[in-house]
């Protein structure tokens, strides 16, 4: 993808669009929507949404009963302790009918300055990267009809696989944006109390899709999807929170176990603790840091001759395929 993006430029793109790949109901005059604030109506971002029913069922699972009940949680958090600047980016998220579509569209000078995930985060991080650096972003209703893609399972009991993965993903890379991009100061029970939160909110919100799809004449298994909350979701949190902040609750307990016994006096006089933390603050480098590209302006700052390499590259392969 980053590469494409790299060659289109290269080639003298003025706008730039990526379609997820396992859509099954694609038709061209959706690329055309899709593309028509940029080029026409000279926004410079615009992103897809779409209903998400197929046989007479709900889907959009991650955005409905993870990801929208998180931004509403972390909405609640915010709004209680004040946090201004979390909040406008809170609500620009929700402001999307659609956070986890696929499909977008960027004009080239917005494209440049763009970083993007390379995890199943990688929408979630557009977005965030699109609140930083667009003007005018837009959004598009890409089909009046149902859109298909392909289903991931939930895989409850793997987080390498599935919706499982897909969640934890997405919540590691949200906290890492507030985090170190926002200057959010997360504490201990941070994670536990934003996941008792989010279950209240979720089970709200479940509660709300349950009363459209009897009234719609849908199918709904609200248990299944109380489950999913309570047994997948949930869990996703907690295990990014872990994943983020056990270090930290490692070197403290660690840090009042040997200042608590006169046996590690010699060790501290000989910099121990000094040295536990400097372990930590590498730590924390890394934990934070997260799969994404650089920027297409970084690329050109450090190899100024790579779109002439580039447009070589596609000539040749022109004339090998000829």
């Amino acid at each position: 993808m980053f590469l494409s993006f790299g060659i289109a430029m290269a080639l003298g793109a003025e706008s730039v669009g990526l379609v997820d790949a396992d859509i099954r109901t694609f038709k061209r005059v959706q690329l055309d929507r899709l593309f028509y604030p940029v080029v026409v109506l000279n926004y410079d971002f615009s992103k897809a949404f779409y209903s998400r029913i197929m046989d007479k069922a709900l889907y959009g699972r991650v955005k409905r009963l993870l990801l929208d009940p998180l931004l509403l949680a972390l909405k609640r958090k915010f709004t209680e302790s004040r946090e201004e600047k979390m909040l406008r980016l809170i609500d620009f998220l929700l402001g999307f009918n659609y956070q986890l579509s696929g499909e977008v569209v960027f004009r080239v000078d917005l494209l440049k300055k763009m970083r993007f995930a390379t995890n199943w985060g990688v929408e979630i991080f557009t977005l965030i990267e699109v609140y930083r650096k667009a003007s005018s972003p837009a959004q598009v209703m890409f089909s009046m009809e149902p859109f298909d893609h392909k289903h991931q399972d939930v895989s409850e009991d793997d987080e390498s696989r599935g919706l499982n993965k897909m969640a934890i993903d997405i919540v590691t890379t949200l906290m890492n944006a507030l985090v170190i991009e926002e200057g959010l100061e997360i504490s201990e029970t941070f994670f536990r109390d934003l996941a008792i939160t989010y279950q209240a909110v979720a089970e709200e919100q479940i509660k709300k899709y349950s009363d459209d799809a009897s009234f719609s004449n849908l199918r709904h298994d609200r248990d299944y999807e109380e489950y999913m909350v309570r047994d997948v979701f949930r869990n996703s949190i907690l295990s990014a929170g872990e994943l983020l902040t056990s270090p930290y609750r490692m070197t403290e307990r660690f840090l009042r176990f040997i200042n608590s016994h006169p046996e590690f006096k010699p060790f501290l006089e000989k910099g121990l603790a000094e040295t536990v933390l400097s372990v930590e603050r590498k730590i924390k480098e890394s934990i934070f840091e997260f799969p994404q590209t650089v920027s297409w302006e970084r690329v050109y700052n450090k190899l100024p001759q790579i779109s002439y390499d580039l447009i070589e590259v596609v000539e040749q392969e022109k004339r090998r395929l000829s």
